[in-house]
């Protein structure tokens, strides 16, 4: 079942992060009158103005994605095709899903500023990509009138801040991305991982196909999906698509230091080295270098700045370098799974459940002349929103008991729904113990997207398409 990713059809995004591209800015739109939307979008698809994969360093880039939602009032179909992930179907925001992935409390979507129950349900998403800000204006500029004269609402122009390899809390950002096994990776460590778990169509580290949705051959009598490389001669409208996780994540970064600064005051003055060690044994990797704690436990090291192809189970089992319950064991735990530690089965276990990270971080003023808001628009594609994203985020990020753990969750985006939390720092002869860590980071909005490939987004696009 094995085939060569078609790079033609793959919107860029799933192939890269536009990393040359330094200004980003994502717009949230409703469709309002899907005549005039679906011929604007598929006349922006046949101008070229969509961005493939097989374009390695795009002046611009543009990449669409829909909800569920959109999907239906796009096409003006009354139900959705069968084979769409029930996550993506049923939404981000429903009572279950919302207990389940930690939106609850101050997560509550009631009081997210898109995405939530009583803002205008999102249909669409724009990603722009430009080379600096005076051309993303004008670009954006340009199109959000479009948008406005084909019945398109804007709901929200998300800007983003200056592309950078840091996040707002000062860590280092984008290290521990996993390697597509179609797409060429030079001088990256990492797992290389199935394209099917990224892209839809393809093997995944089962060895198989992920439920996507494929449609009778009569429902696209014009031929534009690809076909169901099985056999089946259905006309695959999942293949080369992807969904997409985007969530916006407000961090409290002034909150963030603070904590630091009491907890490594020694005879009210901060020790600075055990306040840097407190931030990289929350996280796991130092904040200057980013370079692991397991490889690099006593002190910041230049040379392992961009060291990914370790494992915990050999070096650091017992979480003495860097703490179990530090962020990235939890949301990459290597080769520390069961059932079988520090082997190849567990580093296969891993990566069923890997991310494609492609999110950026913002900074805005608070309407209320607050503080400066700043955090990260979180998102991820993956191919089975279930297995991956959900389970890494509820089983893994959230889980107070995860690998044996009693009552602690991640330390740095645990959604604190018990009140502050506490992290155990293991060490020999004796483990440190901080009480009291508040809830750092709180979601301001969110959705579950479908990402499709070129031909499907025609299909989604043209007058024919589902309706």
């Amino acid at each position: 079942m094995s085939d060569s990713l078609d790079l033609d059809d793959l919107q860029g995004l799933i192939a890269r992060g536009y990393g040359k591209l330094p200004a980003a800015s994502y717009l949230l739109l409703h469709v309002e009158d899907e005549g005039p939307a679906r011929r604007l979008l598929n006349g922006l698809l046949n101008a070229g103005s969509v961005t493939t994969a097989a374009q390695p360093r795009p002046p611009r880039a543009m990449n669409m994605a829909f909800t569920a939602a959109g999907v239906l009032a796009l096409t003006e179909s009354a139900t959705m095709p069968a084979g769409f992930a029930e996550p993506y179907a049923t939404g981000m925001v429903t009572g279950h899903r919302s207990r389940l992935l930690g939106d609850l409390g101050a997560n509550d979507p009631d009081g997210w500023h898109w995405g939530g129950p009583h803002t205008s349900p999102v249909h669409v998403a724009v990603l722009l990509y430009a080379a600096d800000e005076a051309a993303m204006d004008g670009w954006r500029g340009s199109l959000v009138a479009d948008f406005d004269a084909h019945g398109l609402r804007l709901l929200a122009a998300l800007a983003t801040s200056p592309l950078s390899n840091r996040e707002p809390f000062g860590f280092r950002d984008g290290i521990s991305q996993p390697i597509l096994a179609g797409l060429p990776a030079p001088d990256r460590e990492g797992d290389i991982v199935r394209d099917g778990e990224f892209v839809l169509g393809y093997t995944n580290e089962y060895n198989q196909r992920t439920e996507r949705p494929l449609l009778p051959a009569d429902d696209d009598p014009h031929g534009i999906l690809p076909r169901d490389p099985d056999g089946s001669g259905c006309a695959d409208l999942g293949r080369n698509g992807s969904y997409l996780v985007f969530r916006q994540l407000d961090q409290d970064v002034e909150g963030f230091h603070a904590y630091l600064d009491d907890a490594a005051r020694v005879g009210g003055q901060v020790d600075e080295a055990r306040r840097e060690h407190l931030a990289a044994t929350i996280v796991g990797r130092w904040r200057g270098t980013g370079a692991p704690l397991t490889l690099a436990p006593e002190h910041d090291d230049d040379a392992l700045a961009a060291a990914n192809g370790f494992g915990y189970a050999e070096l650091d089992a017992q979480g003495l370098r860097c703490p179990i319950a530090a962020h990235i064991r939890r949301a990459n735990p290597r080769d520390s799974l069961p059932p079988e530690p520090g082997t190849p089965a567990s580093r296969e276990v891993n990566r069923r459940h890997r991310l494609l990270r492609r999110g950026r971080a913002y900074a805005y003023q608070d309407p209320e002349n607050g503080p400066p808001q700043r955090g990260l628009h979180f998102q991820c594609l993956n191919t089975n929103l279930a297995r991956q994203y959900e389970f890494v985020q509820h089983s893994w990020v959230n889980d107070p008991s995860f690998a044996g753990l009693i009552g602690v969750e991640d330390p740095l985006v645990g959604p604190r729904l018990h009140g502050p939390s506490s992290f155990l720092v293991p060490g020999s002869p004796v483990r440190r113990r901080y009480d009291g860590l508040p809830q750092f980071v709180t979601v301001r909005g969110g959705g579950y997207f479908f990402l499709p490939g070129i031909r499907a987004l025609r299909f989604l696009t043209s007058t024919t398409g589902l309706t």
